[in-house]
């Protein structure tokens, strides 16, 4: 288990120092952040209302309106990114079709909801990792890890090829009877998983896991590794920048605004600037008192002394809000490379280019995220293929395999469907099948207009009575009542 530059230094203070570096960096705190925002965890939540002391400074007011609302535009963000390129079934294409069949039976619907689990995690982490194994029941499977619990150890600057890595996580146990938070850390390496408990900044052996579990594989009884580490990087684009580094205070000034606005509404009368003449009681807090349980104040009236109460107005312009939400909200759409679905080119009925112009920032950056995730599919077929050559399936190392994102784009249905149609002729009709709006599987479909046209064609021959196969002068002829002609005797 040897992992980077070290001198020294032993394996187990090399990998303290790794996690206690890595464990507060400001990377791995982004990557928390962004599954917080993504769960409307914001930090609008721990807002407080201050005001300026006699000294000069902030102090925190308690007796003012203080809402924390959140409108989660960044999650939105999140959803539709990953919607967009993962939200359809993806297509595999394969001259062998024994191939085909082996993926399917592994790219299920499990693993295609894992996939989109991945590009999830990938957009809110900056990277997120499939790990393939074995379940208790000898299926092979992949199991996602979110990226602030996976510390990888690259071999290049690049960072495409693993030579170990470093998982941190959390599990619920108990001291005695106390319930308290465990930090389990498990390591990667070309000899298995060793597992440790973290405590504070130590690592002590983790004697709960048998030593069979610290195989990647178990195949008769006998622990087995692969001759790569099994963790594969899902990544939402090059530099595994998360996108709510991108988005962060854009997002908050949305919750701002919002939070602003309703402390504004609700500093009515009697909890705003009052300006008191002639009081007839002892202190402001017996008037704040008085205002908040009667509604009513006691003021006296000395002769030419008037007393009265009066108000500082401050008026609360809603549409200077509404101004300012409407250009945070294009701007994080515009930094997010996303699209807004109440775009005005949508008014009406959009051609076909009004459509992807609205799409074409989503789909720039989609066209990155693909490239990643092409990449990552690489190496998941490197393991899927090692499965089935040691179960016996067949060796398929060198066979090519495309894998196919369908990306979940609005299209004009009407204007798709005419230039289908106007193509006839002209192109394939694999071609054309696949362009149509209304086909997911094309292969399907062909299959389908195959057998359409057989049956049309047998329904056909049975009206007509008549056999192209069969041998001549042995035809069925019509008779005088079907044909009006004149039977041969």
């Amino acid at each position: 288990m040897l992992f980077g530059f070290k001198q020294n230094m032993s394996n187990k203070e090399f990998l303290e120092q790794e996690i206690m570096r890595w464990k507060g960096s400001p990377e791995r705190i982004m990557q928390i952040k962004g599954q917080l925002y993504y769960q409307n965890e914001h930090d609008i939540l721990s807002r407080k209302r201050t005001m300026i002391g006699e000294d000069g400074k902030l102090q925190v007011v308690e007796n003012l309106p203080n809402n924390r609302l959140i409108d989660n535009q960044y999650g939105k963000m999140v959803n539709q990114k990953a919607n967009y390129l993962l939200g359809q079934p993806f297509a595999i294409e394969c001259d062998n079709k024994l191939y085909v069949e082996f993926l399917k039976q592994i790219f299920n619907k499990k693993f295609m909801k894992t996939v989109k689990s991945a590009g999830k995690a990938a957009l809110n982490h900056g990277i997120a990792w499939l790990y393939p194994y074995y379940t208790k029941d000898g299926d092979f499977s992949f199991r996602l890890f979110p990226g602030y619990e996976i510390l990888p150890i690259w071999e290049d600057s690049e960072h495409t090829v693993l030579s170990g890595a470093i998982r941190l996580y959390l599990v619920s146990g108990y001291d005695g009877i106390k319930p308290t938070i465990i930090e389990k850390v498990e390591v990667f390496d070309m000899q298995g998983i060793h597992c440790y408990i973290l405590d504070g900044n130590v690592l002590i052996p983790d004697l709960t896991i048998k030593e069979q579990d610290c195989s990647y594989v178990m195949a008769n009884g006998k622990p087995l590794n692969w001759s790569k580490i099994p963790l594969i990087p899902i990544k939402c684009n090059e530099q595994e920048i998360p996108l709510i580094k991108k988005v962060k205070s854009l997002q908050d000034g949305i919750n701002v605004m919002l939070s602003d606005f309703e402390n504004s509404m609700q500093e009515d009368a009697r909890n705003t600037i009052l300006v008191l003449k002639n009081y007839d009681g002892t202190n402001l807090g017996e008037f704040r008192k008085n205002l908040a349980t009667f509604g009513a104040v006691k003021v006296r009236y000395d002769g030419e002394t008037k007393g009265g109460v009066e108000t500082l107005e401050i008026t609360v312009n809603a549409e200077n809000y509404k101004t300012i939400l409407d250009i945070f909200k294009k701007a994080l759409i515009g930094n997010a490379m996303g699209y807004d679905a109440k775009d005005d080119r949508l008014s009406g009925n959009p051609n076909q280019m009004n459509i992807q112009s609205m799409y074409s920032d989503i789909d720039l950056d989609a066209n990155d995220m693909e490239t990643e995730l092409q990449a990552a599919f690489e190496e998941v077929l490197w393991f899927v293929n090692a499965h089935l050559a040691n179960s016996g399936k067949g060796s398929f190392e060198n066979e090519e395999v495309t894998i196919i994102f369908n990306r979940d784009i609005l299209i004009n249905e009407s204007e798709a469907i005419a230039n289908c149609s106007a193509s006839v002729g002209q192109l394939s009709d694999e071609t054309i099948i696949g362009q149509h709006p209304w086909v997911d599987d094309p292969q399907k479909e062909l299959e389908r207009l195959r057998k359409q046209k057989e049956r049309e064609q047998a329904e056909f021959e049975q009206q007509q009575g008549y056999n192209p196969f069969a041998p001549q002068g042995k035809q069925n002829k019509p008779s005088k009542d079907e044909g009006g002609g004149v039977n041969e005797e």
